[in-house]
């Protein structure tokens, strides 16, 4: 080969001296951002929300379980692949979901405002947290033709229900996700070691972390104190940082006397939609479809509840059996690449929702961070479609058991990996 030939073959790239476009540019899955969020986050905050509870067995298991499905791909003529799908009755570019998350602002200035946004310009459902330190108005108001879902709390006092169900729909939130995965707090030991409690209690060597991550000083202390605008006005945590309520209410749990009564009492007053999240119990999912909720979010918190929990696509196949088409089924917990998100499909799920991985992209990019998160598992899914040759997700759904095998059945050995998270 002469010089000039190989000249043209051979680009040279520009210094690129802003971090965040260097990840933009460089970082080619939801683990290189991960790595970069951890770079960017106080290690206390980074444990908070990368950690599980206690020996994490949940939060590996979340991983590894996906590894036990190996693809089958089958020769055929492919189109497009469309990667679009109806989720409770209107269409999504993607058949996946950003699932709520609380104090976003913690790990970005912009919070939940950049995640809206991002999930707005992929044409997929927003989950905003009831802890959220943006208000449902100011959503509703900046991205109107968002699928906007918010996540409601059982046990609250009839009156205050009352009132957060009619802003609900006056903010145009068309379903309700209501979490039962949290009647008590999970044992987070890398909080505890971090301080990270309720009220804080942090360590020299926690103290010495922070001051080593300046950028994230700055912008925490140039944003505008972190409240929690959706919950009763007259709480003293949807007005001001720097109560310990605040941090109970961020570390803190739902109403552990609400039960079934309560969820058919809430689908009586709600004419919208509703996601149950947080069961991987087949039974659950039954009684939700015969209560007549409308979808049910497979979750064991991301591992951060329970420890030795079942991962929801151990759960997957028997729920859907037991349910048929009579709700949607969703997978949440360990979802990493576009891989992840065929294969529970093909076991059965309508789409699949993602926290962690979405939060790693606002950490390290803000907005176009989390859009970035997106069209990367969009891109994976899409490739993935192809080479194992389908062209929709109705035919994904349809085929699913002509594309997977489960290594666990065929003798093969599953090597639990170290990293996995929500």
């Amino acid at each position: 080969m002469k010089i000039g030939e190989a000249k043209e073959l051979i680009q040279v790239k520009a210094p690129v001296f802003s971090r965040r476009r260097r990840v933009l540019a460089n970082a080619y899955n939801v683990e290189e951002y991960r790595k970069s969020a951890r770079k960017v986050l106080p290690a206390g905050i980074f444990d908070y929300l990368d950690g599980g509870s206690e020996d994490e067995v949940t939060l590996r298991r979340n991983r590894a379980v996906f590894d036990s499905w190996a693809l089958m791909p089958s020769w055929g003529p492919v189109e497009g692949p469309d990667t679009s799908t109806a989720l409770l009755g209107r269409t999504s570019a993607l058949p996946l979901t950003l699932t709520p998350t609380g104090a976003t602002r913690l790990f970005h200035p912009e919070g939940e405002a950049a995640v809206a946004a991002a999930a707005d310009r992929a044409h997929i459902p927003y989950g905003l947290a009831g802890l959220s330190t943006v208000a449902m108005e100011t959503i509703a108001r900046s991205h109107p033709g968002l699928d906007r879902w918010f996540n409601f709390g059982l046990g609250s006092e009839p009156k205050a229900a009352k009132d957060k169900l009619a802003r609900c729909e006056a903010a145009g939130f068309t379903t309700l996700i209501v979490g039962v995965d949290t009647r008590a707090l999970g044992a987070r030991e890398r909080d505890l070691h971090n301080g990270f409690t309720a009220p804080p209690a942090l360590t020299l060597s926690t103290i010495a972390d922070i001051a080593r991550r300046p950028s994230w000083w700055v912008n925490f202390l140039r944003s505008e104190g972190i409240s929690f605008p959706n919950l009763d006005p007259h709480s003293a945590a949807a007005t001001s940082m720097v109560t310990p309520s605040m941090w109970q209410h961020i570390l803190g749990h739902s109403d552990a006397s609400s039960g079934w009564k309560e969820l058919e009492e809430l689908r009586q007053a709600w004419q919208g939609k509703i996601v149950l999240k947080g069961c991987v119990n087949p039974s659950d999912v039954d009684k939700a479809a015969r209560i007549g909720l409308d979808a049910v979010q497979l979750s064991n918190h991301g591992g951060r509840q329970l420890d030795h929990m079942l991962s929801p696509m151990d759960v997957l196949q028997e729920s859907r059996q037991r349910v048929g088409d009579s709700l949607e089924i969703y997978v949440d917990s360990g979802i990493r690449r576009g891989s992840d998100i065929l294969k529970a499909l093909a076991l059965g799920a309508d789409a699949c929702s993602i926290g962690r991985a979405y939060l790693y992209g606002l950490v390290a990019a803000g907005s176009p961070g989390v859009g970035r998160i997106i069209d990367i598992l969009a891109d994976e899914l899409r490739r993935t479609m192809t080479l194992v040759g389908v062209s929709s997700v109705p035919e994904l759904k349809a085929r699913g058991g002509e594309i997977l095998r489960d290594l666990r059945s065929s003798g093969e050995i599953l090597e639990t990996t170290k990293s996995g998270n929500n």
